[in-house]
This record gives structure tokens, C-alpha cells and sequence, in this order.
């Protein structure tokens, strides 16, 4: 039986930078730090990726944790940072705020780039407020303001 999620992950370029960036963006706190050097049978196993190696960092953030990985070996490839959101593959990830106006600026003086500015109050029939913007590596995040009971995706605790 499935109990419920648990992470999001991002493979990153530089994970000291993004850690720095998801904690003061999103108040995320830093619960581990890690990572495994190449050898170790199984993590390759679990990742299926030979004699991989990776630093990690796990953090939390209300009802989900976000992990990052910065492959040392085999180093990943680069993403287009501007990636279409239609593209294959994970596109983004949501977080509810209660002022989205106030989210939109603050992130914004943050250095995310936003895809265009929030929806307004009555543009999704007055049930919700939206708006994508890029973290410094050009990982998605929608921004999401809950203004109405009848939105079928309330917030989970």
C-alpha cells in the first residue's frame, strides 16, 4: 500500500549553490548532507549507473522533502535551462504560498525568472493563482495561491 510521497529530486551542477538558494528562497531546512565515492555496489544498482558517485543533500520543506544529487561520476550532462516545460520528463514542481504577488517579488529579487507574472485573482475562475518561474539552474517551480474551497487540490499536512 502506498502511503503517500515523500521527495522530489534535482540533479544539480552545484549543489552548495542550489542548497544556499532552496533554503533562502523557500525556507527549506538542511536535514542531511552526503553523499558515496564510486565502488558501492549497490547505490550503482539502485541508480544503474556504474561506479557512480554523488554528493547529496536532503531538505525539507513542510510535507515533502526536496533531495539534490551533484553526480562526480559519470558527471551529467548540461539541461538547456530554458527547457520547455512540454518536454519529456518531470516538468516542475508546485508550492502553495499565501501571498503570490509578495512570493512573485521577493523570488524575483532572488534572481528566479519567471515565465510571466501571476494569474489574476478571477483568470482560473477565481479558484486558484499560478505563475512558473526557473531556481538558478532552470528547474521549474509553480508558484500556487488556493483561493477557494472548490479548488479539487487543497493543500496537504
Amino acid at each position: 500500500m502506498i502511503l503517500g510521497f515523500h521527495h522530489v529530486a534535482l540533479s544539480v551542477t552545484d549543489i552548495d549553490r542550489q542548497v544556499d538558494w532552496y533554503v533562502q528562497a523557500f525556507g527549506l531546512e538542511v536535514v542531511s548532507r552526503g553523499g558515496w565515492e564510486s565502488g558501492s555496489a549497490v547505490i550503482d544498482s539502485i541508480v544503474g549507473l556504474p561506479e557512480s558517485a554523488a554528493r547529496t543533500a536532503m531538505l525539507r520543506g513542510g510535507n515533502l522533502y526536496v533531495e539534490m544529487f551533484q553526480y562526480t561520476n559519470p558527471v551529467g550532462r548540461e539541461n538547456d535551462p530554458a527547457r520547455p516545460v512540454c518536454d519529456r520528463g518531470y516538468t516542475h514542481f508546485g508550492v502553495v504560498v499565501d501571498d503570490i504577488e509578495a512570493e512573485h517579488a521577493r523570488l524575483s529579487a532572488l534572481g528566479m525568472r519567471f515565465h510571466d507574472a501571476p494569474t489574476p485573482a478571477n483568470g482560473m475562475g477565481g479558484r486558484l493563482r499560478a505563475c512558473y518561474g526557473r531556481d538558478p539552474e532552470g528547474n521549474v517551480v509553480e508558484l500556487i495561491e488556493i483561493l477557494s474551497d472548490a479548488w479539487p487540490a487543497p493543500l496537504l499536512v
